[in-house]
C-alpha cells in the first residue's frame, strides 16, 4: 500500500488580498502540484499582480478562481524553437503566393473567443470561461494582452493570445480554423521575439507538443530569476513586419 500524505493548508483569498510566497505552492505528491491558492478577484489588478510574480489562473465551471505556480515550469527559449521543413516549406509558399499575412492585435476578441469555443481533439470543454474572457479583454485594453493572428487569403485561419509584461511572454492559448493556422501565428511569435530581444514563452504546462518544438521544463527559481530580469524592461510595439520571418525561414 502506498501512502499519500493529505493536501496541505490552501490558502483563500479575498479581492485584494496579495498573494502568498509562491514557494507555498502544493508539491508534486499532492493532489493538485502547483496550486498555490484560491478565489480573490480576477480584475486587471489582479492579474498583473499574478503574472508578475509567475502566477496564472485556471479553473473550470462552477469553481472559484484557482492560482497557479508550477515546478518545473514548461518554457519555450526561442532561440532553441524548432521549426519543422514542412512548416518552413508552407510558410514560404505563402508568403511568395501573398496569401499569407500576420497581424498582432486585430482583432483581438474573435481570437480569444474561437481559443474559447473551438472544438480540441481529447477535450469536452474549455478552461478558458466567460469571465476570463472578459477579465482579458480588459487586460488587453490595457495593454497587456496580445493577439496573434493567422490571416489566410484575408481571413482569420488561426491564432493565439499571450500576456506580455515588460520583456516577458506568457503564452495562454491557440485556435485553428485551418491545418497549421496556430503553428504559423507561433512561428509568427517566435519570429517577432527574437526580434525584440524576448527570449523566452512561458508555456505553464508540460505537453508533448511544446517539447517538440523546442519546449523545455525550467526549476521554478530559475523561471522566477529569468521573469525578474525581463519583467522591468521596456515591453515592445506589438506590431508584426514581414521581414521578422527573416531570421526563421532562411
Amino acid at each position: 500500500m502506498t501512502f499519500s500524505p493529505p493536501d496541505p493548508e490552501i490558502t483563500w483569498l479575498v479581492p485584494g488580498d496579495p498573494f502568498p510566497s509562491t514557494d507555498r505552492a502544493w508539491g508534486a505528491r499532492t493532489s493538485a502540484p502547483g496550486l498555490l491558492a484560491v478565489g480573490g478577484a480576477l480584475d486587471t489588478t489582479t492579474l498583473y499582480q499574478a503574472y508578475r510574480q509567475g502566477i496564472f489562473p485556471w479553473y473550470s465551471h462552477g469553481q472559484p478562481p484557482l492560482w497557479w505556480s508550477t515546478d518545473p515550469r514548461m518554457v519555450l527559449p526561442v532561440q532553441d524553437f524548432k521549426l519543422s521543413g514542412s512548416q518552413r516549406k508552407l510558410i514560404r509558399s505563402l508568403l511568395r503566393q501573398q496569401r499569407l499575412e500576420i497581424r498582432m492585435d486585430h482583432a483581438f476578441s474573435d481570437v480569444i473567443q474561437a481559443c474559447a469555443h473551438t472544438r480540441r481533439k481529447g477535450q469536452h470543454g474549455t478552461w478558458i470561461l466567460d469571465d476570463m474572457v472578459h477579465a482579458y479583454q480588459k487586460f488587453h485594453d490595457e495593454g497587456h494582452v496580445h493577439s496573434v493572428e493567422t490571416w489566410l487569403d484575408g481571413h482569420l485561419a488561426g491564432g493565439l493570445y499571450v500576456v506580455n509584461i515588460g520583456r516577458m511572454v506568457y503564452g495562454e492559448s491557440m485556435f485553428s480554423h485551418v491545418s497549421n493556422a496556430s503553428k504559423t501565428a507561433l512561428s509568427a511569435l517566435v519570429a517577432f521575439c527574437r526580434t525584440h530581444h524576448m527570449p523566452l514563452i512561458d508555456c505553464q504546462q508540460q505537453t508533448a507538443h511544446l517539447a517538440s518544438v523546442g519546449g523545455t521544463p525550467m526549476s521554478r527559481s530559475a523561471f522566477e530569476q529569468a521573469m525578474g530580469d525581463l519583467t522591468p524592461l521596456p515591453s515592445p510595439t506589438w506590431q508584426f513586419h514581414p521581414t521578422m520571418w527573416t531570421n526563421l525561414l532562411a
